[in-house]
């Protein structure tokens, strides 16, 4: 029998993501898709791409109507998953795609967002390197579990194979990232307007106060870096592209360290991993290489001139960033090949 999955948010940019991916998954029947002023309403009239879906109607964002599915993914605003969280004590499997369950400092939690603090779940990112292994093995037979935010993973990822090494200095981190719109989320927004964004760069959430930077300290601790000596400097800039990020980390090289150790801290993390691919020395990822796939692609450079390591990391902030990740982890949380229903191929041009 398939598992049967509760997709809350579905009129959304997340949701809608996290079904074009469970579309294709053999494994999981999609029973319902909830929203709010949506409900009531044909799935096919916000999702049309979704046309296998098309049978599907929004219903209300309640727990009841959540409850009684193997896996509920909750794709909703930063803030509004925890009173549904609390009403699914019995849902087997519960995904959130929001901040709500990622923070384990409540400190952090009422600096960077307010409103009511939740427990922490399980950080949806396998490949991550935490401790003596990766988070993967916090995610097996997991029964909750907090997908990442899309900046914040891809920043993690970039730079947490050197932390673990202690090839660099997480204390001086700068990290500048493009992102496009989708991952601020299909609300009206005036700033996020075709006409406002198309032929120019918009920066935002400048000198520190991105949701995202307690996220990024949390997993480079969990990396292995002193929580108390991650400084970073994360500048996000909209630009006009649906989907994407590309983000360029750079750190200083610790004392001592080789350009084989750094070369190969990134190699030995990710060499066995599906989703995330070194390149060769000089080569460097476009956010077209990643589009629809659950992948990503970094270069890395050495700048002895400066002393600094930078790393340039392409994800698709949808697949990779956040609904991706949301169903790796479903299926090792479910004892289900890692991969299922995910590809490494992205569409071009």
């Amino acid at each position: 029998m398939p598992y049967s999955v509760a997709v809350s948010g579905a009129s959304g940019y997340a949701g809608g993501e996290i079904l074009r991916i469970l579309a294709a998954h053999p494994d999981v029947e999609i029973r319902t898709v909830t929203a709010h002023s949506n409900a009531g309403q044909p799935l096919i009239d916000h999702q049309p791409h979704l046309r296998s879906l098309a049978h599907l109607t929004l219903q209300d964002t309640t727990p009841e109507i959540l409850a009684g599915h193997d896996v509920v993914f909750l794709a909703l605003p930063h803030g509004q998953s925890g009173q549904y969280t609390d009403a699914l004590e019995d849902a087997a499997l519960v995904i959130d795609a929001g901040a709500d369950h990622r923070l384990t400092s409540q400190g952090a939690w009422d600096r960077f967002y307010g409103g009511a603090f939740h427990e922490p779940w399980a950080y949806g990112v396998p490949e991550l390197p935490s401790g003596d292994g990766k988070q993967r093995s916090n995610l097996i037979g997991a029964s909750r579990i907090a997908a990442p935010g899309c900046n914040a993973s891809t920043v993690s990822l970039s730079l947490a194979p050197g932390v673990a090494a202690g090839v660099i200095d997480p204390g001086d981190i700068v990290s500048v990232l493009a992102v496009g719109p989708s991952g601020a989320g299909k609300s009206l927004k005036p700033h996020l307007l075709g006409s406002e964004i198309l032929g120019t760069a918009n920066p935002y959430a400048v000198g520190g106060v991105h949701r995202h930077i307690p996220e990024i300290r949390q997993a480079l601790a969990a990396a292995g870096a002193d929580p108390t000596e991650v400084r970073i400097s994360f500048t996000p800039v909209i630009v006009p592209m649906a989907r994407g990020i590309l983000a360029t980390s750079s750190a200083p090289i610790a004392p001592g360290a080789t350009d084989d150790q750094i070369r190969d801290a990134w190699e030995h993390a990710y060499v066995d991993e599906t989703f995330v691919h070194v390149l060769p020395d000089g080569r460097f990822p476009r956010t077209a290489d990643v589009l629809g796939a659950n992948t990503a692609l970094m270069g890395l450079h050495i700048d002895r001139e400066a002393n600094r390591v930078t790393v340039v990391t392409a994800v698709d902030n949808l697949v990779k960033g956040t609904a991706g990740a949301a169903v790796q982890s479903m299926n090792l949380a479910l004892g289900l090949p890692e991969g299922t229903a995910l590809t490494v191929n992205a569409v071009a041009p």
